[in-house]
């Protein structure tokens, strides 16, 4: 079950926090609510943020305390900014090629958490994960 299979149109969180419901709002597909199930009920796993790329970005689901209200928002700022700064690297790298390779899948690790980042052309996935709860 990959991101591609969640419909575009969903329930989202606004800048500020509040939901947004489209009229034709659906809910994901069940293998991908299996996913996230297993996903949170992992010990090491502090949350998931699952975000519609912007302008501007916006929360359509998370997990996890560390990502409720506006350190939420700082998460998934700091996400996106994550994404397009290692995707302008690439374009850098491919130059006049015009090859830009794509981003699958990010992994970054810092002295208390791990950070997965799994992009795709509408959607982003962050995990937070502590490894020292393994």
């Amino acid at each position: 079950m990959s991101l591609k299979s969640i419909p575009t149109n969903h329930s989202m969180l606004n800048p500020e926090g509040q939901s947004t419901n489209s009229t034709n709002a659906h809910t994901l597909p069940p293998e991908l609510e299996q996913t996230f199930t297993l996903l949170t009920s992992h010990r090491s796993v502090l949350g998931y943020l699952l975000l519609a790329r912007g302008p501007p970005v916006a929360i359509i689901r998370h997990s996890g305390v560390v990502f409720e209200g506006e350190q939420g928002r700082k998460y998934a700022h700091a996400v996106e900014r994550i994404v397009e700064s290692v995707h302008t690297g690439l374009e850098e790298v491919a130059g006049d090629s015009g090859e830009v390779d794509d981003i699958r899948f990010m992994r970054i690790r810092t002295k208390r958490h791990e950070l997965l980042i799994s992009p795709d052309g509408h959607y982003l996935l962050a995990v937070l994960h502590d490894p020292s709860a393994t």
